[in-house]
């Protein structure tokens, strides 16, 4: 064997053993990373529909006065409920917001944390011809902004008032909302456990609207509000059924290595299957090589904290759940 090849198979050796050994001191579920600032997003990635076209562009959050009484709402509506009214709402498919109205001034305000680029392109990447990495548009938000829109959460969802605050707890919560949206930069569609028992091991959690709000419920119970709720409260989770799921490593290191060309090209051809914009004939066909992948080849391949994991599939494999989720 040349000298050249024996050099490259020592540092690949050396790097599988490297990912070996930091796998045995694994954490689950795999902490979500948070980064000092949002960048900026990139061109390529664009919104069928405009992120957050009411709010603040700067993410201003009005001050209240001390000694206000606010309110606070849970919102909960079907997912596209303004395009497809009430029928992902049938499936349980929710979106969820927290609403604020003012005693004083008798001002209302919504906040919510959804994708940028719509779902899709949060749960699956593009692929470039040009580029032979993934390409993903996966950074999520809070959006603020005035007023609540009773028709829309009340008419198929939850508009419900769930406690009071205080302007000072309010303003505490907005700089909260502030930090968190810094530092919390991408979506994640998933919850990754090992089976739907309620001892499952949960590999990877959702980073979604409904996670966004039991964050501000956790902080508002934190800075001393008391939540309550009527009814039931109840939140969307997509799931993923696996065994262990065993670590790839991040794009460089998969898709910038001659020796990992193969690893390379199977994960890129597993997201071809859900790439965006296909035809009704080549959705059908996709629809059947997913189901080989997922259920026949029992693989899935999740890109969390920027980096590939491959999950070896269980039954039930998917599973589309709306939980209670009771408020802190």
């Amino acid at each position: 064997m040349p000298r050249s090849e024996i050099r490259v198979c020592f540092f690949v050796s050396l790097a599988f053993l490297h990912v070996a050994n930091a796998f045995k001191n694994q954490t689950w579920p795999v902490p979500y990373r948070r980064f000092d600032h949002r960048p900026e997003a990139d061109p390529y990635c664009q919104a069928l529909f405009p992120f957050c076209p009411t709010g603040d562009r700067d993410g201003r959050i009005p001050y209240m006065k001390d000694a206000d009484v606010v309110s606070v709402y849970r919102l909960q509506t079907p997912v596209w409920e303004f395009k497809y009214g009430d029928v992902l709402g049938k499936l349980r498919i929710m979106h969820d917001a927290v609403g604020f109205s003012s005693a004083e001034t008798g001002a209302n305000y919504t906040v919510e944390w959804y994708e940028l680029f719509q779902l899709g392109n949060c749960t699956f990447p593009h692929l470039r011809p040009d580029v032979f990495a993934p390409f993903w548009c996966n950074q999520g938000a809070a959006c603020f902004f005035d007023g609540i829109d009773d028709f829309h959460w009340a008419q198929n969802g939850t508009l419900e008032k769930i406690g009071e605050i205080s302007g000072n707890q309010f303003n505490d919560l907005a700089r909260w909302v502030r930090d968190d949206n810094t530092t919390g930069i991408y979506y994640e569609t998933w919850t990754a456990r090992s089976h739907p028992g309620p001892d499952a091991t949960v590999w990877f959690e959702s980073y979604d609207c409904s996670q966004f709000v039991h964050r501000a419920h956790r902080k508002l119970s934190a800075l001393g509000a008391k939540l309550s709720s009527r009814s039931q409260t109840n939140y969307t989770k997509i799931y993923l059924y696996s065994g262990e799921p065993a670590y790839l490593g991040n794009d460089s290191a998969i898709f910038g290595q001659p020796a990992l060309k193969n690893l390379a090209t199977e994960i890129r051809d597993f997201y071809e299957v859900f790439r965006p914009h296909q035809s009704l004939a080549e959705f059908a066909l996709s629809v059947l090589r997913a189901y080989k992948k997922v259920v026949m080849d029992k693989r899935f391949y999740l890109y969390y904290n920027f980096e590939y994991w491959r999950l070896p599939m269980k039954p039930p494999y998917v599973g589309i759940l709306y939980e209670e989720v009771p408020l802190p």
